[in-house]
């Protein structure tokens, strides 16, 4: 029987990184924004199902408020009477921004839900005129370039974790730090997939985005040339594109998916933002970085994007 030889050393396992460690170097900030402010903002929650990751979200939001000095309010509505509840809340002064835990309709009527928000209370940044923007990488409100446009929290948090785990390549130009990287994300959601999709692309990376309907390329082609992505329809499995890929980000909301471990490539970054635990413990056999979830950082973004929409406000109303 030949032994193992002492030489022989098996590959170092993935590094796992936790949300905490990313959310709070932006707390930091948040606070010193809370403390210019001289009160605190107030953040209205519309809970209006029953759909227990929802109610982790709520108690959440409610929770990281509270600790980083916000005012933070839960409304429990019948979703019937939820658009009511919310033109109430974009009248309301007292309100600073608002936000939906989504699903309610789980149709199209979410969509015109998230067009009831006002866009000067709209945290989440899924306003038309925000989406807009992202999809055409238009990155301020106003032609003197004084009021910045609002991400989608959760595509938001994303791109910041990977800022923190090393992906983007500061030494490159600014819109243009991920050009070289190819990307994977299984999850073409209208509310974070696909804005997701877009952000990384206009920063210069090839992703591919799939969905159950099908696999879309997002990129920009030649480079810092194109100021946005383009779209095509593409046939790649995804065994195929995640061995190409630099980065793997999974939101599947299914205990039961896991992603396939043995096509990630080596070393690359994988990232979950689902509820459920999309990859399986082997993924740091491969993965040289593993974020098992973000919903520190989202909420973060959040309380960020509110801190936005008052100083916005507060340009607006000097300038009239």
């Amino acid at each position: 029987m030949v032994g193992r030889s002492d030489s022989v050393t098996e590959a170092p396992a993935g590094k796992t990184v936790l949300a905490s460690s990313v959310a709070k170097i932006y707390t930091g900030e948040i606070k010193k924004g809370i403390e210019a402010l001289g009160r605190k903002p107030k953040l209205v929650g519309f809970l209006a199902n029953t759909d227990p990751a929802a109610r982790m979200y709520a108690d959440w939001t409610g929770k990281t408020c509270q600790e980083t000095g916000f005012d933070f309010e839960l409304r429990e509505v019948d979703k019937e009477e939820l658009e009511d509840a919310i033109f109430q809340a974009n009248e309301d002064d007292a309100v600073d921004g608002i936000m939906i835990y989504f699903p309610v309709f789980g149709n199209r009527q979410d969509q015109y839900l998230q067009q009831v928000v006002s866009k000067d209370k709209d945290v989440e940044g899924l306003s038309h005129i925000y989406i807009q923007n992202l999809y055409h990488n238009t990155r301020y409100l106003d032609s003197e370039q004084t009021k910045k446009s609002i991400l989608p929290c959760t595509p938001l948090a994303l791109v910041k974790i990977l800022e923190y785990l090393g992906v983007y390549n500061m030494l490159l130009p600014y819109g243009n730090r991920l050009y070289g990287k190819t990307v994977t994300i299984v999850n073409r959601s209208e509310i974070v997939g696909r804005p997701l999709a877009a952000l990384l692309a206009n920063d210069g990376a090839v992703v591919y985005s799939f969905d159950i309907d099908g696999v879309q390329m997002f990129n920009r082609g030649d480079g810092i040339k194109l100021r946005r992505h383009r779209v095509a329809d593409v046939e790649i499995k995804l065994e195929e594109a995640a061995r190409l890929s630099d980065v793997i980000i999974t939101g599947v909301p299914s205990e039961s998916y896991k992603f396939p471990t043995e096509s990630i490539k080596d070393g690359a970054v994988c990232v979950n933002f689902s509820t459920a635990k999309n990859f399986d413990p082997s993924v740091k056999t491969k993965a040289a970085l593993y974020v098992p979830s973000i919903g520190k950082v989202t909420i973060t973004m959040l309380m960020r994007n509110l801190l936005r929409l008052i100083d916005n406000k507060a340009k607006t109303v000097a300038s009239a």
